[in-house]
């Protein structure tokens, strides 16, 4: 008997763009689908056929009734069958990739929509991987790809990481869990950039480690040669500890989670570069203006936040605290120093955020050229269609 004949089909108003759907945009908003009594009962995470108007079919889709992205396009294909061994294939594909990419295994392994699984993030810990699984479908089949991840990529210990904005709008719990293996008893020490981080992948922040921000940690630690280095929003000390991996002859962490500052300071220890390295713990804006009070300043000043503006709803105000830290962080900065200035808000574009941060650095009475532009690494591809996979942007200035 064909599985597929027994699937629901959900069909595109027609005034709904299934041009853009057959050229690969993998949404569908609720308000572009035909929902009636029979699309509602269609549960959360199941698998459904798109049609288009004409029901012409479109592919595979994962159906979520609960959330504004009621359809996230999953396979081309309708005879396809969303299993561990679809999910291996896709993931083969994408392990080829990190692994002609990086040396050593420690990387994003699957980027959601731009790997071909919607929702789902995957970040690799050597034989351990932290998955968030932020779309209903993947969470029904967290054992699917729990399997699929120990035969295809050989890992061992498998840990679910459930919390976040992403879960909330599609209407699914929060939960930590290890599904695989044992959870591990310390944080896991991971090479980078010459750097030894420390990821505490069942306690900290999103998946224990930031990897998108890897080339942009590099490219700042070729500034660095016998610098005075400041890291403000550091988390576990991602552009401090790379800097010092660099040369630098200090370096200044400034975070508000004293958890993050500790597994900074541990890293510093690893690497044998404790003296060289301090930390603040507090609200980064109370810092930057409290050292500009003490007089200090830096040959290297960097500041990577937190989203500022996570949706649309929250841009402007998300571009004054970019223009904010800007300000507050230009006269901190030596003559002939750097500016390295960040945001992961996909909602806040190249240019908007760039002429936030020029503001800002105009507003503090200095004059600023931009050297370099960063984005994430190449374990974070972009998938062309989607804007939001292209979410973050690092601008170096000189001063």
């Amino acid at each position: 008997m064909n599985m597929q004949s027994s699937l629901p089909i959900v069909r595109l108003m027609p005034k709904a763009d299934a041009r853009a759907i057959r050229f690969g945009f993998p949404w569908v908003y609720s308000n572009d689908l035909v929902t009636d009594r029979r699309t509602k009962a269609i549960e959360a995470g199941a698998i459904a056929e798109l049609q288009d108007a004409e029901r012409q079919p479109l592919g595979l889709v994962a159906f979520n009734p609960d959330s504004r992205i009621i359809a996230r396009m999953l396979d081309r294909d309708t005879s396809a069958v969303i299993d561990k061994a679809w999910i291996a294939t896709r993931l083969k594909k994408a392990l080829d990739h990190r692994e002609r990419v990086f040396a050593e295994p420690f990387y994003r392994l699957i980027h959601a929509e731009a790997d071909g699984f919607p929702g789902v993030v995957i970040d690799r810990f050597g034989d351990t991987v932290v998955m968030q699984p932020n779309a209903a479908w993947a969470d029904r089949l967290v054992p699917e790809f729990t399997a699929a991840l120990q035969e295809v990529v050989g890992i061992k210990t498998v840990i679910m990481n459930g919390s976040g904005r992403a879960r909330g709008l599609e209407g699914l719990p929060e939960e930590m869990k290890v599904v695989a293996g044992d959870a591990p008893a310390a944080p896991i020490p991971v090479p980078m950039n010459g750097a030894i981080y420390m990821a505490d992948v069942m306690g900290g922040q999103k998946t224990g480690l930031f990897y998108d921000q890897r080339p942009n940690h590099a490219f700042n630690a070729g500034l660095c040669k016998g610098a005075k280095v400041l890291d403000v929003f550091s988390h576990v000390g991602g552009f401090s500890l790379a800097a010092l991996a660099g040369g630098a002859e200090s370096a200044l962490a400034v975070d508000g989670s004293a958890p993050a500052l500790a597994l900074a300071e541990q890293g510093a220890e690893a690497m044998g570069v404790s003296s060289k390295f301090t930390t603040r713990k507090g609200d980064a804006f109370d810092v930057l203006a409290a050292l500009a009070e003490e007089g200090e300043t830096f040959d290297v000043v960097v500041c990577d936040p937190p989203a500022f503006a996570p949706s649309k709803q929250s841009l402007e105000a998300g571009l004054r605290a970019y223009e904010r830290v800007a300000r507050l962080a230009a006269p901190l900065v030596r003559e002939g120093g750097y500016l390295a200035l960040c945001s992961c808000s996909h909602a806040a574009d190249l240019s908007k955020f760039r002429n936030a941060s020029a503001r800002g650095i105009g507003r503090a009475g200095r004059s600023a050229q931009i050297i370099h532009t960063g984005y994430a690494g190449a374990d974070h591809p972009m998938m062309p269609q989607l804007a939001e996979s292209g979410y973050l942007k690092s601008v170096f200035f000189r001063l």
